[in-house]
């Protein structure tokens, strides 16, 4: 999840491949109604059952209604992807989600999903993908913090928050941006308040303590071109799901195929 054009389709199309080259058994789960094109195809797809474009189309709604109506429409229809995970209850399951970030942060949605994955006891991880790029001065940094720290809150589950396209940013501005990956944010409030007029001094200092008393709103930068990056993300994903843990060997479909080969 996270902010349009933050790289979430990026992120699962990396795991996808660094999975499946470890492995790992792994599925993709498209729930973007609006989504046109993948990489990989989803082996469960929301526009299945439901799409932004019939809804916009039918309904006249525009984008962001017509997105909240699909997610009611699939709230309305549970049974549909119950009947649809059933038969991946042991697998790694990526779920590439809406760049809407209102959906994360002040409209219940989300929550009621994830709350009904863990009820069919699925283990669940939010990655809230953050752009690289977009993270130029503290103030902006200050403004991911909060959307990150809003969904985190709203969903009430395991988190991680993810600086993609690492590989995208010059070696000096990665290495100035270490900074933002486990901040002191009371360095970055004076940071801030170089750059910001006086009367926000104060709401810069407020931000700052919040971050710093949580101790919860931390970053993991993300190269999609160096494996080590890749791991090391989806270590920490593993982790907040205890991954592994409970997996049993999997055993060969048809032992006198295995044999032949």
């Amino acid at each position: 999840m996270g902010p349009a054009g933050s790289g979430k389709s990026t992120y699962c199309q990396t795991i996808m491949q660094h999975c499946e080259a470890t492995k790992r058994r792994v599925h993709l789960v498209n729930l973007d109604p609006a989504a046109e094109r993948f990489e990989y195809p989803p082996t469960i797809d929301i526009r299945e059952l439901i799409t932004l474009e019939d809804v916009m189309d039918e309904l006249g709604y525009g984008p962001n209604g017509g997105l909240i109506y699909c997610f009611e429409f699939l709230m309305e229809n549970l049974d549909w992807l119950e009947e649809q995970l059933g038969d991946y209850e042991d697998d790694y399951l990526i779920l590439d989600c809406p760049g809407q970030i209102e959906l994360y942060t002040h409209i219940p949605i989300m929550r009621q999903v994830a709350s009904m994955l863990q009820r069919w006891n699925f283990q669940v991880v939010g990655v809230y993908c953050l752009e690289s790029q977009f993270v130029e001065d503290t103030s902006k940094y200050f403004a991911g913090v909060m959307s990150a720290t809003s969904a985190m809150s709203m969903l009430e589950i395991p988190h991680i928050n993810v600086m993609t396209k690492m590989d995208l940013i010059s070696e000096s501005l990665r290495e100035n941006m270490e900074r933002y990956f486990d901040p002191d944010p009371l360095l970055l409030a004076e940071d801030a308040n170089r750059n910001t007029s006086g009367k926000f001094h104060e709401l810069n200092l407020a931000i700052a303590n919040l971050i710093e008393d949580f101790s919860m709103v931390s970053f993991l930068p993300l190269n999609i071109k160096d494996e080590d990056s890749i791991a090391y993300v989806l270590s920490h994903a593993d982790n907040a799901i205890q991954w592994g843990e409970d997996q049993e060997p999997k055993e060969p479909n048809d032992p006198e195929e295995v044999d032949q080969d």
